[in-house]
């Protein structure tokens, strides 16, 4: 049976917006730690609360909202999926 597979294409430093969508579908990595509000690749907000140094956000994601998002630092990483 065939398992998806993500992997990272580029990093690039993320601005929070709320009203900016992130340039393409990705994964984010949290420098310093806090909540981080977030949309999905499906459209549904969601807020990771207490999310530490150094952690993945383990969706993907369209846009980092800046209200509700107080961790910094963050690197969205565009992904592309395939089958292994």
């Amino acid at each position: 049976m065939s398992q998806p597979i993500i992997q990272a294409t580029d990093a690039v430093a993320v601005t929070p917006s709320d009203t900016s969508d992130l340039l393409n579908v990705s994964v984010l990595y949290v420098g310093v730690g806090g909540h981080v509000k977030v949309q999905t690749r499906a459209g549904s907000d969601i807020t990771f609360y207490n999310l530490n140094n150094g952690q993945f956000v383990p969706v993907q994601i369209r846009k980092v909202y800046a209200t509700d998002t107080t961790a910094t630092n963050l690197v969205a990483m565009p992904v592309r999926g395939y089958l292994r």
